[in-house]
């Protein structure tokens, strides 16, 4: 930040305040690393949220958003969904956790196994984290290996952190058992088995990320683990019953042997499912994964409503329209607005990405605080991705058009004039580190 900079924005007063408060007894003030101060503009965004409804959000300040960011993917139909808010309540009143299984475990587990390709045995957890961790295990056991191979992001367990630059309290003899291939590469996954032969449990990737698999890659992913022993694992944390409801196998037509779920299968709730061939699954009889609240009824009731509404309303290809028209339509801004040597879209309609890139003699970090700022002033709460939802809704999709024809001009200009420090009401963002 430039010295001559604007001060911090008034409009995020009591967030900064709560950030102090929150700070004083929380590490970082939050409990999910990308809800934190090191992944937003302190001092030009807002920091904590009082409540949702449908696909906008209200801020500790009284600041109204449209809400882009979906709780990180995890809502799929929209804030307090009247639906969902109807069987919780109603299981609500019957109790939440008991000494025994609740009926509701088998129901939604017998819709996972009419939906999704890979399944026919199923385990819940709470976290995504918890089902790529289970899934692991299990592959493990099965196989009597150690070796992971894994291509996208699976969570905050040793296992898979340890193969990032957030690797630290991971022991090094864990770290050495995990090794990250690229996406879209057969040949780099190819050769990481030809490197350690007999020696990999499970390939494990998320099978749409940033960009859309080329032809042969998840089948040639698919035919290199299993001629090396191994299983294939399909993270579907965020695909799941959002590209597709029976996620990426179904929408690529690939099954894998196992595949995990999580986010928007309960709209918010805190859900996570492990699935896949019976007899890998039936594994889970002696492997170590239970939970005390892995039964937990409310989060059920969530998912059982999420699944029989997507099963009842057109709600995924509700997404996919509006989002096609978010892709096409700051598609056609990055180039209107002459930023499209350092910005960039891609991605699923349910889940775009845009990307800005260096623009000498600016990093891209710089540039993204820039953009952050803006689009969030515009009452746009977003960090760079459009997590689609249900409830968004045509007009929503012109506002956000309608916030990126003013923001990329002063992207543009800031680049021009060399002004861009000047601008910020806050301290550039850091680098992080990358998991896609």
């Amino acid at each position: 930040m430039s010295p001559h900079a604007p001060a911090p924005l008034e409009r995020y007063r009591r967030s900064l305040d709560q950030l102090v408060r929150a700070e004083a007894v929380i590490p970082l003030g939050s409990q999910t690393f990308s809800k934190s101060r090191t992944a937003l503009p302190i001092g030009a965004s807002p920091l904590f949220i009082e409540r949702g409804a449908g696909s906008h959000v209200w801020d500790v300040d009284g600041n109204e958003y449209i809400d882009f960011m979906s709780g990180l993917l995890a809502i799929s139909l929209g804030y307090n969904d009247p639906d969902v808010n109807a069987a919780v309540q109603a299981q609500l009143e019957q109790g939440v956790i008991f000494s025994l299984p609740h009926p509701i475990e088998t129901e939604v587990a017998e819709r996972i196994v009419e939906l999704v390709p890979c399944a026919e045995l199923v385990r819940f957890g709470k976290n995504g984290s918890d089902a790529t961790a289970g899934a692991i295990r299990v592959a493990r056991a099965y196989t009597g290996r150690d070796r992971v191979a894994v291509c996208g992001y699976h969570g905050w367990q040793d296992w898979y952190i340890g193969s990032t630059t957030r690797d630290l309290g991971v022991p090094a003899a864990t770290k050495a058992l995990t090794h990250p291939f690229r996406y879209n590469d057969v040949g780099s996954l190819e050769a990481l088995l030809d490197a350690y032969p007999g020696e990999f449990a499970a390939v494990i990737l998320e099978p749409m990320n940033t960009t859309w698999p080329d032809d042969g890659f998840l089948p040639g992913v698919a035919d290199a683990t299993r001629r090396h022993g191994a299983l294939l694992v399909f993270d579907e944390t965020i695909t799941g019953f959002r590209h597709a409801m029976g996620g990426g196998q179904a929408l690529f037509g690939v099954t894998p042997d196992l595949a995990t779920f999580g986010k928007g299968v309960a709209n918010g709730f805190p859900l996570a499912i492990v699935t896949g061939r019976r007899d890998v699954m039936r594994l889970m009889e002696d492997v170590f994964f239970s939970f005390t609240f892995g039964g937990e009824t409310l989060s059920l009731a969530a998912a059982k409503s999420v699944i029989d509404k997507m099963r009842r309303e057109p709600v995924l290809d509700t997404i996919r329209r509006r989002g096609q028209s978010v892709l096409d339509g700051v598609t056609e801004r990055v180039a209107a607005h002459r930023v499209d040597g350092f910005c960039s879209v891609s991605g699923h309609p349910a889940w775009s990405f845009f990307t800005i890139a260096d623009a000498p003699p600016y990093s891209a970090f710089e540039l993204r605080t820039l953009y952050l700022q803006e689009m969030f002033v515009r009452g746009i709460l977003i960090i760079g991705s459009h997590n689609m939802s249900y409830a968004h809704s045509d007009d929503d999709v012109d506002t956000l058009l309608a916030a990126y024809d003013e923001v990329l001009p002063i992207l543009r200009t800031a680049i021009d004039r060399g002004d861009l420090l000047d601008r910020l009401h806050c301290e550039p963002l850091k680098p992080l580190f990358k998991v896609r």
